[in-house]
């Protein structure tokens, strides 16, 4: 008989049913052979041996199984198939199969255990620049932290190592990790989520770096935390450090004793004794949030059922544009607008529930409208006497005694700076103020003319022609009286006021010269700071919340925000915007949200979100 190849290819129909019988053939080799082939020893039950005739061994057949092979295991599986076949061979040998099969699935099921022990992840080894016992491991002259350290460790040991940084879920695979001590060696940053993971930890120490600050809730999901050692390392006592204050404040852990080494003002102390309440975090900004693509003049602000609006005056399209809040989309959209000439301001004032608007223009005349709610729009209800306003330049409204005025300040030289009062049908004129002099802007205020006195209306005229003049309401004769003027201050150009602490101040702007900050002392302003200032036309103060600012605008260079410091009791420069020409400042607050927008004559009209941050967040 022809010698068959040893690997014979099986049916896969007998692999998946083994109890089905293999093809009629017999198949006989020498022990010789077989194990020439198979490289090993055959296997051969004693009854086997016994029965064997003529040294050759009954239809033992092997097949490798590749399903099986598995190149990166050390163990390969080998299935072992036999049939004894009807032939005079097998019948000499007799049951000779019977135990030949019993060894070969006892092989089987060795190999196949053997595979399950091998597809096992070896345990990780030691790291070469760490030793490790059983439950301890110390780690010297590291570069970074290693990711093999064996995962049962319950105490771990960095010193003089040479890495500077630890990055997030460093000691992940640690979990029964209860000592963890990375002291000496030169420790500038540590990530937020570095000791993620370790809920077993009970002892931390990061003692003897160099760390000058932690992330916020670098020790959250610690729960066994018990002891944390931040001794030696020069910690910076600013904003970031914050919530290492407030956490000290209310963790049950045993943290000693650390100190700051700056700011200056901090130097030495424990932080441990700080309280949040030692650190001002929380800074302000103006954000360009909007432009809109046309200058401008004058914008003001109004209160209209229950709804807030701007209005904005545009010089060379001779309109008064209207603005709403887009609650959806959270911009300002178009909401109306009232056509006119050269349109210098547009007032809003509303008395009772109804809505006007003074328009103020340079030619063709100013005028009074009235929103018409059925119709939906503006009408005009009354035109202002052109002999006494022929070139207004500011408008003013204000309420005295349940009575409202307004105030046109002209600075034409034939004009008027006129008041006009509200009589229930309309507006009429009601007094004429500082003839001849050509104001260019008027401002009122209520101050007291002596300490623990009642505030009294005042009117302030700004002229080109003279210093600052105040004038005092009367209120036998219902009119103002002229009672004094700013001393050393020519060519201001407009006079704003505002309140810190029950103190009136005032913000004078000079085009050239320095503008400068007043104060009210009872009887008169006094200096209290100077701003350098060419080419400015405004200088406006204004509240946002508890901030206040002043905002200096220039033709020439950019604009100057300054922030009020209460313990210098002066404003301090504070950020620097870029709007070319600007002529206006007007805070907008709508749904609790705050906004500047600037007026320019030769470019967009900003709008900018005030914004607040948290340093310490």
């Amino acid at each position: 008989m022809q010698d068959g190849s040893l690997l014979q290819q099986l049916d896969p129909s007998h692999l998946a049913a083994p109890h089905r019988s293999l093809p009629r053939a017999v198949h006989c080799w020498s022990e010789e052979q077989l194990t020439n082939q198979l490289q090993v020893p055959v296997l051969k039950s004693r009854d086997t041996e016994a029965k064997e005739k003529g040294g050759l061994l009954c239809d033992l057949v092997l097949e490798q199984d590749n399903h099986h092979l598995n190149s990166r295991s050390p163990v390969h599986v080998w299935g072992y198939f036999f049939d004894c076949m009807e032939s005079e061979r097998s019948q000499r040998m007799g049951n000779a199969c019977i135990p030949l099969k019993r060894i070969a699935y006892f092989l089987c099921l060795l190999s196949a255990l053997l595979l399950t022990e091998g597809k096992k992840p070896a345990k990780p080894k030691c790291p070469a620049v760490c030793t490790c016992t059983k439950d301890n491991a110390l780690c010297e002259n590291a570069r970074s932290i290693p990711r093999t350290v064996p995962p049962d460790v319950i105490s771990l040991l960095f010193t003089s190592n040479s890495f500077d940084v630890i990055s997030d879920d460093a000691f992940i695979g640690l979990p029964h990790l209860e000592y963890l001590f990375i002291e000496n060696n030169n420790i500038k940053s540590i990530s937020r989520h570095t000791f993620r993971g370790l809920k077993s930890l009970i002892h931390l120490s990061l003692a003897n770096n160099n760390l000058q600050t932690l992330p916020k809730d670098i020790f959250k999901g610690l729960d066994s935390l018990t002891n944390v050692d931040l001794r030696g390392n020069s910690f910076n006592c600013d904003c970031k450090l914050k919530w290492l204050v407030e956490w000290l404040g209310h963790t049950n852990a045993t943290v000693e004793d650390i100190y700051c080494e700056g700011p200056p003002e901090y130097k030495k102390r424990k932080i441990n004794s700080l309280s949040s309440k030692d650190f001002d975090c929380i800074i302000t900004e103006f954000a360009k949030s909007q432009d809109l693509p046309y200058q401008s003049l004058s914008i003001d602000t109004f209160s209209y059922m229950n709804d807030e609006y701007v209005v904005i005056a545009q010089p060379f399209t001779g309109k008064c544009i209207f603005l709403e809040w887009d609650h959806v989309e959270k911009t300002f959209r178009n909401y109306d607008n009232i056509t006119g000439t050269s349109t210098v301001v547009c007032k809003p004032i509303v008395i009772e529930t109804q809505l006007y608007v003074i328009v103020a223009q340079l030619f063709g005349g100013s005028h009074i409208y009235k929103r018409d709610s059925f119709a939906n729009k503006f009408i005009k209800i009354q035109d202002i006497e052109i002999l006494k306003i022929r070139k207004p330049n500011d408008i003013e409204t204000f309420k005295i005694e349940n009575n409202w005025y307004f105030v046109v300040a002209d600075s034409s030289k034939a004009g008027f700076t006129t008041i006009y009062k509200w009589n229930g049908n309309g507006f009429y004129s009601h007094q004429s103020l500082h003839a001849w002099y050509r104001d260019t802007d008027v401002e009122y205020l209520e101050i007291a003319r002596m300490p623990q006195t009642l505030r009294t209306p005042h009117l302030i005229l700004s002229s080109s022609s003279q210093r600052p003049v105040i004038y005092q309401w009367n209120k036998a004769t219902q009119l103002f009286i002229n009672q004094t003027d700013i001393p050393n201050m020519e060519d201001v150009y407009a006079v704003k006021h505002f309140s810190v602490k029950g103190d009136v101040y005032i913000c004078l702007t000079r085009f050239i010269g320095d503008s400068k900050v007043m104060k009210w002392g009872g009887s008169s302003f006094q200096d209290i700071q100077r701003m350098p200032s060419r080419g400015s036309m405004v200088f406006q103060p204004l509240q946002i919340n508890n901030y206040q600012y002043a905002i200096l605008g220039s033709d020439y260079s950019f604009t100057q925000v300054y922030n009020w410091d209460a313990e210098k009791a002066k404003f301090v420069k504070f950020q620097e915007l870029n709007v070319q020409a600007p002529r206006s400042f007007t805070h907008v607050s709508i749904n609790k949200r705050n906004f500047l927008f600037a007026s320019s004559f030769k470019g967009n009209t900003q709008i900018y979100k005030h914004v607040i941050v948290d340093l310490s967040a």
